[in-house]
């Protein structure tokens, strides 16, 4: 048993240019700005988890240990990613193609709902979901297989 939970769950994005971050994030999905650190960091307040937006150049090793990695804000996909959960898919995947956002496929149809696979403008993909009246719930009669494509 895990005797010490996290009491809160943060999610990070970089991005090179935190103004344009800001509006984005704020136009797209009505996220508000909190407290901000200096030029490099702001706190977006609205979901369920705080967001926050780190100014980290591009062409810079994320860790000291690893000089040979460099961040790239070109499209690119990590193990992590944010899925935003809307009552609106079509008008938000509308709104974030027209904040800068890319269309990486057709918006997808799922036992659960409809997912739309984007990147945001600074390359970071992400998803946006609208969730059916069964949600998750109805992987339980139709389970997903989810495979990597090669």
């Amino acid at each position: 048993m895990i005797s010490d939970r996290p009491k809160e769950i943060r999610v990070c994005i970089d991005v090179d240019d935190i103004d344009r971050a800001v509006a984005f994030y704020r136009d797209v999905f009505g996220l508000v700005p909190g407290r901000r650190l200096g030029a490099d960091w702001v706190e977006m307040l609205g979901a369920v988890a705080p967001i926050d937006l780190l100014v980290t150049p591009g062409g810079t090793a994320p860790l000291p240990s690893q000089p040979s990695v460099r961040r790239d804000f070109g499209r690119h996909w990590t193990p992590v990613h944010v899925d935003f959960v809307v009552s609106d898919l079509d008008a938000s995947v509308k709104s974030a193609v027209a904040a800068g956002a890319t269309l990486d496929r057709e918006v997808q149809s799922r036992p659960y709902g409809r997912l739309a696979n984007l990147a945001d403008p600074f390359g970071n993909g992400l998803c946006i979901l609208e969730m059916n009246s069964r949600g998750y719930d109805a992987l339980v009669d139709e389970p997903e297989q989810i495979r990597a494509t090669k």
